[in-house]
């Protein structure tokens, strides 16, 4: 299993990528390592690590793709950027999947432009694993798509299916659709009509309606909604997640009862704090392509991009990308 690594994607870059193929290496998530990038600046810094060195190889890139550039652009005018090269890597059959925390929009564009989609499918969606009180839930659309009609829903619920079946292998995930009221009558036009398809597709064990509430209770397994309302809602839950853990060390700081308090509390404290972060869980997919490409956060340290090279992995050995393809080819 080999995974292309767009090098110069993340804020720190390369660093985080660098030690985090050398970590995914020595934790043995996959057999080779490709990083992509400016050879002259990830050598010198890869020299540092004791690592095998027939198990990580790096492939010259000469240009970037920075966050600032315009994602449609940024593919036409900077075809041999680290980014553009590690998907068309893995595109040729070099590799098995591309690993990115780069431009998200360019990521996007990069891997729409060189795979394509499959056929049937009538847009990508970008597909996270999110923690639970009970279990891990895959929830669709988190930022591909701004504005879906009821079908690109039905589809997004049709790849979640997909997902959790073959990556989590869960025979009959439940699937639900984020709306404003568990009732059918509730949502706007278009939530209306995605409740009424998903609800006479027999393939789907579609639950209904769930609210905002219930997103973090494990009552689900897979979540639908539109990139515009599931990108809000990443952002909120993150948002919430980091304010309660800024509070209660303020709090834990403030005499020695409270530090006294935090001692016994720091079990749980530390447990939260490993479930809530985007770090343990390495990226998100970009599901519906004829290819396999993993987005990660632009904040990524070594550790999320170990973690993001081993799922990148594990979605590959699940043959999610065939399934989905022979799933949507049934289909006429």
């Amino acid at each position: 299993m080999r995974i292309a690594v767009d090098a110069f994607g993340s804020d720190n870059a390369p660093l985080p990528e660098i030690e985090g193929a050398v970590l995914a290496i020595k934790e043995d998530f996959c057999d080779e390592v490709v990083l992509v990038g400016d050879e002259e600046i990830i050598k010198p810094h890869l020299a540092k690590f004791f690592y095998d060195h027939g198990r990580i190889s790096v492939l010259h890139a000469s240009q970037r793709i920075t966050m600032e550039d315009e994602p449609a652009h940024a593919y036409r005018t900077k075809r041999d950027s680290s980014l553009v090269r590690a998907v068309q890597h893995h595109h040729q059959g070099l590799s098995e999947a591309a690993v990115s925390a780069g431009n998200t929009g360019a990521v996007m564009a990069a891997s729409l432009f060189v795979y394509g989609r499959i056929p049937g499918v009538l847009r990508p969606a970008i597909a996270i694993q999110f923690p639970t009180q009970l279990n891990h839930e895959i929830i669709l659309d988190v930022g591909a798509n701004v504005d879906c009609d009821a079908e690109n829903l039905v589809q997004f619920a049709q790849l979640g299916k997909l997902y959790s079946q073959y990556f989590f292998k869960l025979e009959n995930p439940r699937v639900s659709l984020l709306n404003i009221g568990e009732e059918s009558a509730k949502g706007n036009s278009i939530t209306k009509e995605a409740h009424r398809l998903l609800a006479e597709l027999p393939e789907l064990n579609f639950i209904g309606n769930i609210e905002g509430k219930d997103v973090l209770s494990g009552v689900t397994d897979v979540i639908v909604c539109d990139g515009f309302v599931g990108n809000v809602m990443l952002k909120t839950v993150e948002g919430v997640g980091f304010s309660i853990f800024s509070i209660l060390k303020e709090q834990f700081n403030k005499d020695w009862i409270a530090k006294l308090g935090a001692l016994l509390s720091y079990p749980v404290y530390t447990y939260m704090k490993k479930k809530l972060d985007h770090t343990e869980y390495g990226g998100a997919l970009l599901a519906g392509l004829n290819g396999t490409s993993v987005i990660s956060h632009g904040r990524s340290n070594s550790k999320a991009m170990m973690n993001a090279i081993r799922f990148a992995a594990r979605i590959a050995e699940s043959g999610f990308v065939d399934h989905a393809k022979q799933f949507f080819g049934s289909r006429g």
